[in-house]
């Protein structure tokens, strides 16, 4: 992720591909009367965040050639992650064709054109997954739906989708709710599947990918990834510090099973024999917590580290994750699981509760398994689920 400045001139073929096709799109849809909508979908580490980067500056820099089919155009990237957005607001001051103002929260992009009664041409929407699909006063949100409320106010958007890194009842997305939704509009859907940030063999991917569906397979060896079950979580923490120092950008993460408040004190991560303090919100910064050196003193959640990536990561894995004998696989206890607020809302989805807290609740832990390149350390504080996996 802190490489995506410096990635956008060497895309892979199949991101050139749909950069290209996106584009073709616009210029395609910009003065039609019906809405368009281009929805990219990827799972964590396919580049889309690089994709992102890349197709702005590229409309960016169109909107302003006179010959080109959306000059004069005013163009938006939104994203409702404030680390995410204080990555590409960094990234646009190094580029002449980005502006700081262009990239904003759907919720400011959403009041503003309301109350100004303005018009967007082309919005592209990171970490679309992340949308609201309710009210949400705390975000200062009052209408139904995000996206419903963008498409009023874009003529073409761009959706960068992963259904598997949904985090909370209230943005709470399928690929049906979504194809609902834009039901009267012109879609055209792409897939990336080439995977660039786990530099490991498919086994070990294949591992990853199974543990978030609660199964535990065989543990896979990689010569060019380290992988390993950990037994004791402060020898983990310094394997994670010396990487630091050699190669930089790699933290301690865990599971929101400790307590954490947003009331200015500190709140620290209590596994066997290691105590560390939770990550300390700091909106000021300029920098993203996964970027900031003083981080590596503390534990990420899955609120500070989506979107971005790790060399190495050290993943502690709370009491809310344990191991079930019987069946033999992942059991969720999600009266362990502290951000309890991820569930409001989930008794009006109309849907099997107990399913969709433990889909929540995976896909957070698909976010934290996800981030890393060069090597991935798993703590679980269950002793249970300890035993089996260093078994």
């Amino acid at each position: 992720m802190e490489n995506s400045w410096h990635m956008v001139d060497n895309l892979s073929t199949e991101q050139k591909a749909i950069k290209k096709e996106a584009i073709y799109f616009i210029e395609e849809k910009i003065n039609n009367s019906q809405k368009g909508v281009f929805i990219i979908e990827g799972q964590a580490g396919t580049g889309k965040s690089v994709l992102v980067t890349a197709l702005f500056e590229k409309i960016q820099e169109s909107s302003k050639e006179k010959k080109s089919k959306i000059y004069g155009t005013k163009n938006f990237v939104l994203v409702n992650h404030p680390e995410m957005l204080k990555f590409y607001k960094r990234v646009a001051g190094k580029s002449d064709n980005l502006l700081k103002k262009n990239f904003e929260r759907p919720t400011t992009f959403i009041n503003r054109c309301k109350k100004e009664v303005k018009y967007a041409d082309v919005v592209i929407v990171d970490e679309a997954h992340l949308l609201l699909t309710k009210r949400d006063s705390y975000n200062h949100f009052d209408q139904e739906n995000q996206l419903e409320e963008i498409l009023k106010y874009a003529k073409v958007v761009i959706l960068i989708f992963d259904n598997k890194q949904v985090l909370k009842a209230k943005s709470y997305w399928s690929t049906e709710k979504l194809m609902s939704l834009l039901k009267e509009t012109d879609i055209k859907i792409k897939h990336l599947r080439q995977q660039f940030r786990i530099e490991a063999n498919s086994a070990v991917k294949e591992w990853i990918t199974a543990f978030c569906e609660k199964e535990i397979l065989k543990l896979p060896s990689s010569q060019n990834f380290d992988f390993r079950i950990m037994d004791d979580a402060n020898e983990m923490y310094q394997l994670i510090r010396m990487h630091n120092e050699n190669v930089g950008t790699s933290r301690v993460l865990a599971t929101y099973d400790f307590p954490y408040r947003l009331d200015g004190k500190d709140y620290f991560v209590n596994a066997g024999n290691l105590q560390l303090r939770w990550d300390r919100s700091k909106p000021q910064e300029k920098l993203a917590w996964a970027e900031r050196e003083d981080t590596i003193d503390e534990v990420g959640s899955v609120y500070t580290i989506q979107g971005f990536d790790l060399n190495y990561a050290g993943i502690i894995l709370g009491p809310s994750v344990g191991y079930d004998k019987v069946k033999e696989e992942l059991i969720l206890y999600s009266e362990f699981y502290e951000d309890q607020a991820a569930f409001n809302g989930v008794k009006l989805l109309g849907i099997n509760q107990m399913n969709v807290k433990e889909r929540l609740m995976l896909n957070a832990m698909n976010v934290l398994l996800t981030r890393p390149k060069k090597g991935l350390y798993i703590y679980a504080v269950n002793d249970d689920l300890r035993k089996r996996l260093l078994r």
